[in-house]
């Protein structure tokens, strides 16, 4: 299937049936920290604090009354659980959060909790929808989730079409693959770029190389945490990304504390993973005017212990 701005033009009109705009702010210290004119887009508010339930909403408006199984290590499994409710399964790693996995039962979706990487979780879900005739859903590599997340970008680029770029944390990749689509059709002289965790590399590295990537998948950031490429998002990226950046961890936690401060913002690493690029580029983005998608504040209780350390 190609994806195309008319499809996330429709995925809106089922997105706005539950959900208003985020809002995007400017705040001057974060200005004067960067060099730049940054917009924050803070998907850190909705309901289920991450962009993700876009996504579970367009695919629950497709697939209505069907059952689903799928897997995730947080912010995805609760856009499913919040979409589809017990009509959904979320296979996630034995040693998920407990608090994710609470959040997720706690919209009455089934979790099953098995082996010890998010590669173990996707093949238990694989055999669960074989077994169940359940829906496999796949976080990076289900359409609906693409065209889904693409209305924020929407929001972004009809709030302020004169952006010079918008700067988007990549796991799977999905929301970056859906801000090229809109940014050709609303603003082509806008960058999208996108930011992975060095120590998590798969789609950055698939990007780079044109070919599918498995990589050793150890940040701290969960919703970076992907320790393989995923096809779809791979066609698109190729096709119209800017450039994809690596920022580490430490850099990642710098800039969750500094959106806390300047910005009032609780962000997971995921969604900090933006202005920490912008932080270590600053001969890039100076001057310029940009967005920073907060795509998450779901931080886990290590990741907040870690920060006050």
């Amino acid at each position: 299937m190609e994806l195309t701005i008319d499809d996330i033009r429709a995925a809106r009109d089922v997105v706005r049936r539950y959900l208003p705009p985020t809002p995007m702010w400017s705040y001057p210290v974060l200005d004067a920290a960067t060099g730049a004119t940054v917009h924050v887009k803070h998907e850190n508010t909705q309901p289920v604090g991450a962009f993700k339930v876009r996504g579970g909403l367009t695919l629950r408006a497709a697939l209505e009354g069907r059952a689903t199984v799928t897997y995730s290590t947080g912010n995805h499994a609760q856009s499913m659980a919040y979409a589809f409710g017990e009509l959904c399964t979320v296979v996630m790693p034995a040693g998920t959060t407990p608090s994710k996995v609470a959040a997720v039962e706690a919209r009455g979706a089934g979790v099953v909790l098995t082996g010890a990487n998010l590669a173990d979780a996707e093949a238990a879900a694989e055999k669960i929808a074989a077994d169940t005739g359940a829906q496999l859903v796949s976080p990076g590599d289900t359409p609906e989730l693409v065209a889904g997340v693409g209305t924020l970008y929407l929001e972004i680029l009809e709030a302020r079409p004169g952006l010079d770029a918008i700067v988007v944390p990549i796991g799977s990749g999905s929301g970056a693959a859906a801000a090229t689509i809109v940014a050709r059709a609303l603003a082509p002289d806008c960058q999208i770029i996108g930011v992975q965790s060095s120590a998590s590399t798969a789609a950055h590295d698939a990007w780079r190389t044109g070919v599918p990537q498995s990589r050793p998948n150890n940040t701290r950031a969960e919703g970076l945490a992907t320790g393989r490429s995923f096809t779809l998002p791979q066609q698109i990226l190729r096709a119209s990304l800017s450039d994809f950046l690596l920022v580490t961890d430490d850099q990642i936690a710098d800039a969750q504390r500094l959106m806390a401060t300047a910005a009032h913002t609780l962000t997971e690493g995921a969604g900090a993973a933006p202005l920490a690029a912008v932080l270590a580029h600053p001969d890039r983005f100076a001057g310029r005017e940009i967005a920073v998608v907060c795509t998450g504040g779901n931080a886990s209780p290590q990741e907040l212990a870690l920060l006050g350390g």
